[in-house]
């Protein structure tokens, strides 16, 4: 059985001529689902135009099909954070200084201690490189003007420290351990920052279907502050007029997906450019259920 979603042909028009004028598809879904139209549908009509540019073939006239299980649906949200101004996480209590319930989201602290952000950053250090997005089009990692700070990642439990971290930030998101993707370090210098994007996996290329069929979509969001920022480097919400101020040991907590492949568009973020010192930050994903890469999946 599959779901035929039915749009007018100008819609097609239109989303042929920017893809050919270079705009990213995750933006053009915005600007549907900015229009009225639900996300999963916006994000199914992007990625079926998307995917017949890739394989050279014409592209839908007026409609697509997609499997019952991924028909357009509104996004329900269902919180996972606790409740209450103070969180249980394994091994420290962790204040809400603020929250929002509509999209989930909270300032959070101290989430990690002094002596844990600075060796984190230790630890990340030597093996930064440039940072990368995954480019819509070919789901290939690359270097991009629109983010311009340099990162790396750990796996799951590689040492002590990593361990005991991902098993408290695990707790505080209140979901299981596997779910989580390894802790992923970035390095703003002066000046740099990031372009407003999502984290959740739109499926317009084949790296991001496959990885979501393997874990499921990105469900949440922890950046933790590894340093005091002495001005700019707020990670910027602009749909909700929100801007968290870079505090060593504090954090920015969002959620975007219902667990059911839905997400929340209006969750877009930005880091805005550091003005003074540098900035660094150790950032914990959360998938629908247990994490498996690419390499874990080639048996690698």
């Amino acid at each position: 059985m599959s779901t035929v979603l039915r749009f007018l042909p100008e819609l097609g028009h239109w989303i042929t001529h920017n893809l050919d004028a270079g705009a990213p598809p995750d933006g053009l879904v915005d600007a549907m689902v900015g229009q009225g139209m639900a996300a999963g549908a916006a994000r199914a009509i992007v990625a079926a135009f998307v995917d017949a540019r890739q394989r050279g073939v014409a592209p839908p006239v007026d409609s697509v099909a997609l499997p019952d299980d991924e028909s357009a649906r509104p996004f329900i949200a269902r919180p996972r954070l606790a409740p209450g101004h103070r969180i249980a996480a394994v091994d420290r209590e962790v204040t809400v200084h603020a929250r929002g319930r509509d999209p989930v989201w909270a300032a959070l602290g101290p989430v990690l201690d002094a002596d844990e952000c600075r060796a984190l950053i230790d630890m990340a250090r030597p093996r930064l490189r440039p940072s990368t997005l995954v480019d819509p089009m070919s789901g290939r990692d690359v270097v991009s003007e629109h983010r311009t700070s340099w990162g790396m990642f750990f796996r799951l439990g590689e040492n002590d420290l990593v361990a005991r971290l991902d098993r408290r930030l695990s707790a505080l998101m209140n979901l299981p351990l596997e779910n989580g993707e390894g802790l992923q370090v970035l390095h703003y210098p002066a000046g740099a920052g990031s372009e407003p994007h999502h984290d959740y996996l739109a499926p317009t290329n084949a790296a991001n279907r496959e990885s979501v069929a393997r874990s499921g979509q990105r469900v949440s969001t922890l950046v933790t502050y590894l340093n005091d920022v002495p001005a700019g480097g707020q990670t910027v919400f602009p749909h909700l007029g929100l801007a968290f101020s870079p505090v060593q040991g504090h954090a920015c907590y969002f959620e975007y997906g219902d667990g059911q492949g839905g997400v929340d568009p209006r969750c877009l973020h930005a880091s805005s450019p550091v003005e003074q010192g540098e900035k660094w930050v150790v950032t914990k994903w959360m998938r629908e259920r247990r994490f498996v890469s690419a390499g874990e999946a080639l048996g690698g």
